[in-house]
């Protein structure tokens, strides 16, 4: 069986890496996958016809099996081979490496950080959301002798998956965004959420690595403050005196005042939410760490412009939408809730999806939320089971509330009763599929 070091060797010779036969460039190395409806290795030949140099298999094909020169290796674990690979090739690159994790907000923390960052340097980050077991390994073979420092967003759903990450990651440093109650059905409950984002911190403690975290969240603090030796910096709005400036129907977007050498800051985002200044001064904090100028770091974080249904703000004929369903849990549920009660834009709805995988306390969740809910908006449509159930049991107003089983109702609804001069707030897990609703609006 072949070796990490010798598959390495061969993959020196190749394009890149890819695991998707479909997307098979000349020369790339192609990895045979299992998921739960395909077995890449049914694939592989045709990648190699397709102009694979190598494809590495874990079933049925004889190693040395070949298309005009073009070969199968077989190995035990195809994809343990590829995150073995990854963690080797990471070695070779004696670099920075921020790790990213959290419940809510890495996925913007990550691009504000990369943002940040790539004012001074040459920024590898993951791109998407390619955080999971196999797409934290095709990130770092992103990483090559031009690059200077990575940015890798992890996320996890049950305990180890982080240790596992990090062993593959190496990080030199990195940040939790928050704890909260997510994948509850994974981690069991928010202490397990707790100790499996702990995981980052105990590989940075191993490795003597840098922590950032936010002294403003007392998760966070309790979490450093039970691992002694942890070499750390902090950060946070009221840590570091920051007023977050009132949002408006004028003026909807995050703005930041702050201190700086002696004199008075705005910072001015593209982000809806102030929920998003705890992403914004992480970035900061990064920043200063790696000695990117203020102002610049500054610059890079006016013009990030969020997408994928991340606290966007969207501008339709009819309504504006406030876009934030790209995933839901009851913190981020209720951050994106106590924002918008606080904002004055006219005509408040909420769209709500359900926030899925909570487990034993999905029904009490989604109760919690709807009551929240039904304070900040007079009209509230709700999708899925578990706000239907919620809906009924709290005995809402049909007037206030009404509850859907899934998008495509909603969506025909809205179809058939236009929604005018409104300000939708639309916010789910991404398993709903909210986002459809938006070309009705």
């Amino acid at each position: 069986m072949i070796s990490v070091e010798e598959l390495y060797a061969l993959y020196k010779r190749c394009s890149g890496i890819t695991t998707d036969s479909r997307n098979i460039k000349d020369g790339v190395m192609f990895f045979a996958l299992k998921g739960e409806k395909f077995d890449g290795n049914d694939f592989a030949l045709e990648a190699l016809k397709s102009g694979a140099r190598y494809a590495v298999v874990d079933r049925f094909l004889l190693e040395g099996t070949s298309y005009r020169g073009r070969k199968c290796i077989v190995v035990e674990n195809s994809l343990g081979m590829l995150q073995e690979m990854a963690a080797y090739h990471r070695k070779q690159l004696d670099i920075p490496v921020v790790g990213i994790t959290g419940t809510n907000g890495k996925t913007t923390t990550k691009e504000l950080v990369a943002a940040v960052l790539a004012k001074k340097y040459n920024v590898v980050a993951t791109q998407e959301n390619f955080n999971n077991h196999i797409g934290v390994p095709l990130t770092l073979f992103r990483l090559d002798e031009r690059t200077d420092i990575a940015v890798v967003e992890m996320g996890a759903s049950a305990p180890g998956e982080i240790a596992s990450l990090t062993r593959i990651v190496q990080p030199t440093c990195g940040l939790i965004t928050t704890v909260g109650k997510a994948h509850l059905m994974g981690f069991g409950s928010f202490e397990g959420v707790k100790k499996a984002k702990g995981e980052l911190y105990d590989n940075l403690r191993q490795r003597g690595g840098m922590v950032f975290y936010n002294a403003d969240n007392e998760n966070l603090c309790e979490m450093v403050s039970h691992r002694q030796g942890l070499r750390t910096r902090r950060y946070g709005v009221r840590e570091q005196g920051v007023q977050i400036l009132p949002a408006t129907a004028e003026s909807p977007f995050l703005r930041l005042e702050m201190e700086k050498n002696d004199r008075k800051v705005t910072i001015s985002t593209h982000l809806v939410g102030d929920y998003n200044a705890d992403n914004v001064m992480a970035a900061l904090a990064i920043a200063d760490f790696f000695e990117v100028p203020f102002n610049k770091a500054v610059a890079a974080i006016e013009a990030y412009t969020p997408s994928n249904s991340r606290s966007q703000l969207v501008k339709t004929r009819e309504n504006t939408l406030i876009i934030d369903a790209y995933n839901a849990n009851p913190s981020s549920m209720r951050a994106s809730l106590d924002n918008f009660a606080g904002t004055d834009f006219p005509n408040k709805v909420l769209m709500l999806g359900d926030m899925l995988e909570l487990g034993e306390e999905s029904s009490e969740e989604h109760r919690s939320a709807l009551r929240r809910a039904m304070e900040v908006a007079p009209r509230i449509f709700v999708v899925g089971e578990d706000f239907s159930r919620a809906s009924r049991t709290l005995h809402a107003d049909p007037k206030q509330v009404k509850a859907f089983p899934d998008i495509d109702a909603l969506k025909a609804f809205v179809q058939e009763n236009p929604l005018k001069e409104s300000t939708i707030l639309i916010k789910g897990s991404n398993g709903n599929h909210m986002q459809k609703v938006v070309d009705a609006l």
